[in-house]
């Protein structure tokens, strides 16, 4: 199932793209509001996901360049065991490693994650993300409704 190694090319080269977009043209300037309770917003995220870890004083870049990279080798293993009708786990294996590297590429580059979409709805903000943590947070999802058994892609396991 190593075939699915393009989706995880696709979201690295989308995210990549969109993050320089977002410096490019939110650099200095204030978020910019595309529907009520949708804006984007330059930031610049040095934790984890949600900002966990973001006022550490520094040693948590490396952490999660570590966990990533050994994530990825995991997940490697992971798709090349996977049989051809298990397509669901596998484009589920395949986001959160394009997600992971997309990051990872971020904080080996810079030191920190560019993030920049931003959901809200009057004083409650959601935490700011980026095209990598949507990759993730997909894949994480479809891989808890593969291992419920629910199908939403391919087909059942054991069939075909």
């Amino acid at each position: 199932m190593l075939k699915y190694l393009w989706l995880s090319a696709a979201v690295v080269a989308v995210d990549q793209v969109t993050k320089w977009l977002a410096v490019k043209f939110l650099l200095g300037r204030p978020p910019l509001e595309v529907l009520p309770g949708f804006d984007l917003r330059l930031v610049y995220n040095t934790g984890a996901a949600f900002g966990l870890l973001d006022d550490a004083s520094g040693w948590q870049n490396g952490f999660f360049i570590t966990v990533a990279l050994v994530v990825g080798v995991l997940i490697l293993n992971m798709l090349r065991r996977l049989q051809a009708n298990e397509v669901q786990g596998a484009v589920a294996l395949a986001l959160i490693l394009g997600g992971a590297i997309g990051n990872v590429i971020d904080r080996l580059m810079q030191g920190y994650v560019v993030d920049f979409i931003h959901w809200y709805y009057q004083n409650w903000h959601w935490p700011t993300f980026n095209i990598a943590d949507s990759a993730i947070t997909v894949g994480a999802v479809l891989l808890v409704v593969d291992s419920l058994g629910w199908r939403i892609l391919g087909r059942r396991k054991g069939v075909g």
